[in-house]
């Protein structure tokens, strides 16, 4: 049975999507602070601004989804496709993702959060 509606699974892959996107912030924010920038407080800045958007947005979900009774959990992987499980009011759906739908997806995600427009 499908979870819910499109809306709620948009939800769903915000869990998936926001956290992949906030490893990313973290690690470049190493690789700028370590790679000699001349003036590498903006670019930090900007990364921890972005950061936080995200971090209100999945705080944000979060709720949403507490309220709706939904869990998401990763399942297995392979090198070319990612499942996640989700559970949602006695039934679970098993989808896989491309997983380089989910890096251009979180490409996006960066994006949006930078403030780049494509």
């Amino acid at each position: 049975m499908p979870v819910g509606s499109e809306e709620l699974v948009n939800q769903l892959e915000k869990l998936i999507y926001l956290p992949m996107v906030m490893t990313v912030f973290a690690k470049d924010r190493e690789i700028i602070a370590k790679a000699g920038f001349k003036l590498p407080r903006p670019y930090l800045e900007l990364l921890e601004r972005a950061d936080k958007q995200v971090q209100q947005e999945l705080k944000e979900v979060h709720e949403i989804i507490r309220k709706e009774g939904v869990k998401v959990v990763r399942g297995k992987g392979d090198e070319l496709f990612t499942e996640f499980i989700f559970y949602h009011q006695g039934y679970e759906e098993h989808r896989r993702y491309l997983n380089v739908r989910l890096r251009n997806q979180v490409e996006e995600y960066v994006r949006t959060y930078l403030g780049v427009v494509s």
